[in-house]
């Protein structure tokens, strides 16, 4: 490669990665902390569940449970279990009957508890898990533009990925050996920065393709939607598979008592290793009712094994089925290997911390950029002003970066002790606010060791103290946990003891 093809890719990696620095920052560091959604959300909610995906709640008792309080008749009613927790998701359409009430022909969405049976509203139900892996999608932006600007970094992320892999592939080999942590200070963090992104490349690469294609899909279908299907959004949906099969509506009540536990303990027995992820009920209580069954065989079976079937209420006969052990259409092959990949969920705790280790290492490539792009400017041709406004902006990047570790900490502990007056606005002011005072503090500090130490100091102190404030308020203390086989309550106390013993070590051994 020349030096003008050389420079060309050297200046757009740079650029690509300074532009994007903060932002991609954040994503990975939520991220990171994503991969243990629903374990957090279980611990805050002091709730321990089986770790599965199948759906094995009773669906009779959820069903007469809900008609307490809505009319289902006529309405398509929806469950979905999106994760390792009590609660599914809770989709009442309007019903499809003329004479139904005004309140029957509006639609309903909540949360159910599995084993009490109670109902709880999103925001109600909002958690520091849901919070922390919306913001590594930056949902808290107002819709769509957090979206986009999430996609869009990711996909500029690419750039920055291929470009460093252009710029390094005659030395990709030999310089992924080299790290020289008494040499000059650009050596270290480029070696740091080199040998660390050659690690993590492939976990990076995926991520920015999957980022890229979940948050900017819409954007790049909008051209098919228009010139393939002449503008028929509805028509695409349908052949991507987002919407199910529409049952005419007859009209008339069933006066059968239908027992859905039936279906599903049948459905067990005909596909024993089958997990069901989501039951669709279409055109409840009416004569012409269909319940399908969705979900995929066990990961250490098959792991693309998606499988469905659909009973007629009324008969009781099969009116389609796609078996999990058949061949799986690419359509289908291509959406649920771009969904596991991304969240990880096929390998258990063990793909989850490597996973979130990656994340963080992906973090310390970000910032050990910024610092190779910060110490290469100060040189003795580069005016001083230059050099303190190059300074100034590694200190805002810094700054804004390093004090998500302490206030992800303090909120761990706050969401325990306040528990009561929980809810999504209290986590929003206490989150963002706090983010901005940490932020603010060490702006004002103005010294980039101090930042870098102390935030890993302070984010150490607060995790170590996690485990204890759980203990105390809700009495469950590290070794009930383990004894009550609590294992996803256990898992994060020891997770955050652990991660902050490595985080302390790493900050005591900084030097200035």
């Amino acid at each position: 490669m020349d030096n003008r093809k050389h420079n060309i890719l050297f200046h757009t990696h740079t650029v690509s990665g300074i532009v994007i620095s903060v932002v991609l920052y954040i994503i990975f560091f939520a991220g990171s902390f994503s991969f243990f959604r629903d374990d957090i959300i279980n611990w805050e909610r002091n709730e321990s569940t089986k770790v599965s995906e199948n759906i094995s709640f009773d669906i009779n008792q959820a069903i007469d449970t809900i008609q307490k309080t809505k009319s289902l008749f006529g309405s398509d009613v929806t469950f979905v279990k999106h994760g390792h927790e009590r609660r599914v998701n809770v989709s009442i359409s309007a019903t499809k009957d003329t004479l139904a009430t005004k309140e029957a022909k509006q639609s309903a969405f909540f949360y159910l508890d599995t084993q009490n049976f109670s109902q709880h509203n999103y925001i109600d139900s909002y958690s520091l898990g849901e919070f922390l892996y919306r913001l590594h999608f930056l949902a808290q932006i107002k819709y769509p533009v957090g979206y986009y600007l999430s996609g869009f970094t990711a996909f500029f992320f690419l750039f920055a990925i291929i470009t460093g892999v252009l710029i390094h592939w005659k030395k990709i080999i030999s310089n992924f050996y080299v790290f020289r942590p008494l040499a000059k200070l650009k050596a270290m963090w480029t070696d740091a920065h080199t040998a660390l992104g050659m690690i993590g490349l492939p976990f990076q690469f995926v991520y920015a393709v999957t980022g890229a294609f979940f948050m900017i899909k819409l954007l790049l279908v909008a051209p098919n939607v228009m010139v393939i299907y002449n503008g028929n959004q509805q028509e695409l949906y349908e052949d991507l598979g987002y919407t199910p099969t529409d049952y005419t509506f007859h009209q008339q009540k069933t006066e059968k008592v239908v027992d859905y536990n039936l279906y599903l303990k049948e459905l067990q027995k005909q596909w024993p290793s089958f997990n069901v992820t989501k039951i669709l009920i279409q055109n409840f209580g009416d004569t012409n009712e269909h319940i399908t069954f969705e979900g995929h065989s066990d990961r250490s079976l098959k792991f693309n094994g998606f499988g469905k079937i659909t009973y007629n209420v009324t008969s009781q006969k099969v009116v389609f089925q796609k078996k999990p052990e058949e061949t799986t259409s690419y359509l289908e092959s291509v959406k649920s290997i771009l969904y596991r990949i991304h969240f990880a969920d096929y390998g258990g705790y063990l793909l989850k911390i490597i996973s979130f280790l990656l994340g963080l290492t992906s973090c310390f490539v970000i910032i050990s950029g910024v610092m190779i792009w910060l110490i290469a400017r100060d040189k003795k041709n580069v005016p001083e002003k230059r050099k303190r406004f190059n300074k100034k902006v590694v200190i805002v990047y810094l700054a804004i970066c390093l004090s998500m570790y302490p206030i992800t900490a303090l909120s761990f502990i706050v969401v325990k002790v306040f528990a009561a007056s929980m809810s999504q606005s209290f986590i929003y002011t206490f989150y963002f606010i706090g983010w901005l005072l940490f932020t603010v503090f060490f702006i004002v500090k103005k010294d980039i060791y101090f930042t870098n130490k102390w935030t890993l100091k302070l984010g150490s102190y607060i995790g170590l103290c996690i485990p204890v404030a759980n203990g105390i308020c809700t009495g469950n203390w590290i070794w009930n946990t383990f004894q009550n086989h609590q294992y996803q309550l256990f898992f994060i106390d020891v997770f955050w003891i652990c991660l902050s013993l490595i985080t302390l070590w790493v900050g005591s051994k900084l030097k200035k």
